[in-house]
């Protein structure tokens, strides 16, 4: 009898220790299971934060679509190896986007590709004047990159760079748009607008690569440093280069209009501005007429100011290249000068360029 009664107070006080922590357990929050310090790890994947995920699935979306370039130019009867730059891939047939500057006056050129196949290039097209050119190979299997829109670019937002500075290949830096609508001066003195700045860092051999935002698509081409400086690099917009390139491939040349000056900016005496009611300041010189030029065909004398080009103000050269374009070649327009303190409104017919003139 008492042996039973032993055992039911035991039973009875299990059944209360039970339900004592049962109570416990829900009331307190279980404390975490310390971490096992032998357990192996899962691999790197997990550890990557957003910024690294972002560069790395844009280097394997658009790395195999860069290109190391190599150019030769001809001493006597023999081709020596000039400098290298960097271009990308952009369409499926193997046509290629790079500077100017790198594959200019070449006369050979040979592209590595990022899966190790070396083949030579033919010169699709080149222009100076936005410093981009285009290439073209012929192989199989080729991986073409993905052009973005320069207008969905904003400052601040990731920029990455891929290229072979200085014959490092498949380098890779990152960076943010620094600014938009930045100029640069192109190797022929044109103005090349709405440039892109970037602080990822570009050295020589970068000159050619794409400059890519997180999706893996092509926001730039690069193209320039400051040298004295740190991260104050440039890329011409992407829109410019589809643009370039299409003509390029189209018909091998940017086809540009010109008047047959040669010009210099000058300011405008505050007196004359304000007569004629100019919305201008400054004008375009002209320094010497063309025998043969359209200018001269117009009646354009030396001195002449140039304030107004087709109804639209003329600050000074640059504002006459950017209106210069294709669609005047041939086409009659309105040109206002100023010859002494008169204004004089002439007719011109501007010609096609066929190098760098005004």
């Amino acid at each position: 009898m008492t042996h039973n009664r032993i055992a039911r107070l035991v039973e009875t006080l299990s059944t209360d220790d039970d339900n004592l922590n049962a109570t416990t357990a829900t009331d307190q929050p279980a404390a975490a299971a310390p971490a096992d310090p032998v357990a192996p790890a899962a691999g790197d994947g997990p550890l990557l934060d957003a910024y690294s995920q972002a560069v790395t699935r844009a280097v394997d979306a658009v790395g195999p679509a860069v290109v190391n370039i190599e150019v030769g130019f001809r001493h006597g009867d023999a081709i020596r190896r000039g400098g290298s730059g960097s271009g990308f891939i952009f369409t499926p047939d193997g046509f290629c986007l790079t500077n100017s500057h790198v594959v200019h006056g070449a006369d050979r050129i040979r592209v590595m590709l990022s899966d190790g196949r070396t083949l030579p290039a033919t010169l699709a097209g080149d222009d100076p004047e936005t410093d981009l050119a285009v290439i073209h190979i012929a192989a199989p299997d080729l991986v073409s990159a993905t052009l973005g829109d320069s207008k969905a670019v904003r400052v601040g937002q990731l920029a990455i760079a891929i290229g072979n500075p200085l014959g490092f290949q498949a380098t890779v830096t990152a960076g943010v748009v620094s600014a938009l609508g930045r100029s640069m001066r192109s190797r022929t003195g044109r103005s090349i607008d709405n440039v892109l700045q970037t602080d990822a860092a570009l050295n020589p051999g970068n000159s050619g690569g794409p400059l890519v935002n997180s999706r893996g698509e092509v926001i730039g081409v690069n193209t320039a440093i400051i040298a004295p400086a740190q991260g104050i690099c440039f890329a011409i917009p992407v829109d410019t280069a589809k643009f370039v390139a299409g003509r390029l491939i189209r018909d091998g040349r940017i086809r540009r209009s010109h008047l047959g000056v040669a010009a210099q900016n000058i300011p405008l005496h505050r007196r004359v501005v304000r007569f004629h009611g100019l919305t201008v300041e400054t004008g375009v010189m002209v320094a010497a007429v063309e025998p043969t030029g359209p200018a001269r065909a117009a009646g354009v004398q030396d001195g002449d100011v140039i304030v107004s080009l087709n109804g639209q103000p003329i600050g000074d050269i640059d504002d006459l290249h950017r209106l210069l374009t294709e669609e005047r070649v041939g086409v009659s327009t309105s040109l206002t000068v100023l010859r002494g303190t008169e204004k004089v409104d002439l007719t011109i017919v501007p010609a096609e360029s066929s190098r760098t003139e005004t």
